[in-house]
């Protein structure tokens, strides 16, 4: 062999052990070769953790519920008005779900006055398979006319009975076939954080599902007679067009009515509890209003600085802020200041137990009461009357010029009742007491809400005969003991009288 042809072979072996080197050292440190790509993962699923697998399908339920849920067109025309208004000039309906929508055709100069077209709506639930529907009053109220909208067919609507007291209306209609209905639930059942599914027609779009939970109960919004709001407060989206529609369990049953919603937040709808329905519901059907037994008394719930300003030993019980002249607690002589603490032999617990059987009894038929009064437990037998339909208002109240006067602590201004004063503010002759002229915004009173005009006829149950007599009452304080105000009001924005009750000053 040549000695050119060895030097070759010579290189080429050395080139030949570079490359197997080479691609040795690549492989031992994971190094991808120039122009060679990783080999691809295996595509995998993503994993859903074992404690979501379990979470309910609302699906099955909609599907039994949805067919007997309604809609309801409600027109009014009216001729130069703007309709009906709530309480103090505003409706209910529009404080809650925003301004209805009104048409008015432009009227005609020297003519007749233009009529006005008010178009408005909600929705419903049938309640049995012959065509009686459940909705709000509000949904109904002074409609010229009510059609239901079911599946794909239109109904002429009639109204069999309304209790604008709980804002609930009972509708029947004519169809010729049973109809799909729900079963009534029990509401007292019901727990915070239960689920709940609401099923209704907002913004006309029909048969919307939204689902939440039980958000708290006993709610008062102050839209209806407040003696008988009991609200359930749900975050289930309740909108303009839901209410009247149902507000059910996972088993299907109606548990509440879809009423209201706080038009500035989210999430927080209200709903009349099912149980104040069936307790009405018999009247409803059959005398198309509600009688309810009356008292003629304002009461509120005991808490802990109320007990300890009465002397009491427990905070059960419904206080009795005010009697009202010629109602049957005043001929039975019941008293403000009163504590009752059973009715019939039942404990009252709060104000709701004692509205509710008292409410629930006829006209006509007696109650006993039990009823504690300065420490002493006597029995008061009460005659019911008929509960009115609303209350008088009552004078308004006229700004007067401030005087220096007062107790530092309090934060008032307030002067004697003069003849002048009583005829400005509307103060019965037979009251006595001081007018509070101005309260400041860091008086202790305010959280009481007490205000401008009201008048302070006692204070820890003496007498106010004048400015001698209340000074001298609120000065007689312990430090640091719970001081009470007996406080009336005469005015539109809510006549009656209350027990306002706050702290002496620990020096």
């Amino acid at each position: 062999m040549s000695q050119s042809h060895s030097r070759q072979l010579t290189s080429l072996a050395l080139v030949f052990g570079a490359v197997v080197f080479g691609m040795v050292l690549a492989g031992g440190v994971d190094l991808t070769p120039p122009g060679a790509s990783a080999p691809a993962p295996a595509a995998a699923a993503a994993a859903v953790p074992a404690s979501l697998q379990g979470l309910p399908s609302f699906a099955d339920l909609a599907d039994a519920v949805v067919p007997a849920v309604v809609s309801i067109d409600a027109v009014t025309i009216e001729r130069g008005g703007q309709g009906p208004q709530g309480p103090q000039g505003m409706d209910p309906f529009e404080f809650f779900f925003g301004p209805r929508r009104r048409q008015a055709p432009p009227g005609e100069e020297g003519g007749e006055p233009e009529e006005f077209r008010q178009d408005s709506g909600g929705s419903g639930f049938l309640i049995s398979g012959d065509g009686l529907i459940i909705t709000n009053n509000h949904v109904i109220d002074g409609a010229t006319s009510l059609r239901v909208h079911l599946g794909n067919r239109f109904y002429p609507a009639e109204v069999k009975g309304t209790d604008p007291a709980t804002d609930l209306a009972l509708l029947k209609i004519s169809a010729d076939r049973p109809l799909s209905f729900l079963d009534l639930g029990d509401s007292d059942g019901l727990r915070v954080g239960d689920w709940v599914v609401a099923i209704g027609n907002p913004l006309l779009l029909e048969q919307t599902v939204t689902v939440g939970v039980v958000s708290a109960k006993g709610r008062q919004i102050g839209i209806n007679d407040r003696s008988f709001e009991n609200f359930i407060q749900t975050d289930a989206a309740i909108n303009r067009g839901n209410s009247g529609g149902p507000l059910v369990d996972l088993q299907g049953r109606v548990i509440g009515i879809a009423t209201a919603m706080n038009w500035g937040a989210e999430n927080i709808g209200f709903a009349v509890p099912i149980n104040t329905l069936k307790e009405i519901l018999p009247q409803l059907r059959d005398k198309g209003r509600v009688s309810r037994g009356y008292l003629g008394v304002d009461i509120g719930n005991l808490d802990f600085e109320t007990m300890e300003a009465f002397g009491l030993e427990s905070s059960d019980g419904a206080l009795v802020q005010g009697v009202r002249p010629d109602t049957p607690a005043a001929d039975a002589g019941l008293r403000h200041g009163d504590v009752i603490v059973e009715v019939d032999g039942r404990p009252v617990k709060e104000t709701r137990d004692l509205i509710s059987y008292v409410s629930q009894k006829s006209p006509g038929s007696t109650v006993v009461l039990d009823v504690v009064r300065d420490g002493k437990r006597i029995e008061s037998r009460v005659k019911l009357s008929e509960r009115p339909e609303g209350d008088e208002a009552a004078a308004a109240t006229r700004r007067e010029p401030r005087r220096e006067s007062g107790i530092d602590w309090l934060g008032l201004q307030y002067q004697e009742l003069t003849p002048n004063l009583r005829n400005l503010h509307g103060v019965p002759e037979d009251v006595q007491g001081v007018l509070i002229t101005d309260i400041s915004a860091s008086s202790p009173l305010v959280e009481e809400g007490v205000r401008e005009g009201d008048v302070i006829t006692e204070v820890s149950g003496q007498p106010v005969t004048g400015l001698q007599s209340f000074e001298a009452a609120v000065k007689a304080a312990r430090p640091g003991a719970y001081v009470r105000f007996y406080v009336r009001r005469y005015d539109r924005r809510g006549a009656g009288s209350f027990f306002a009750i706050v702290r002496a000053p620990q020096s």
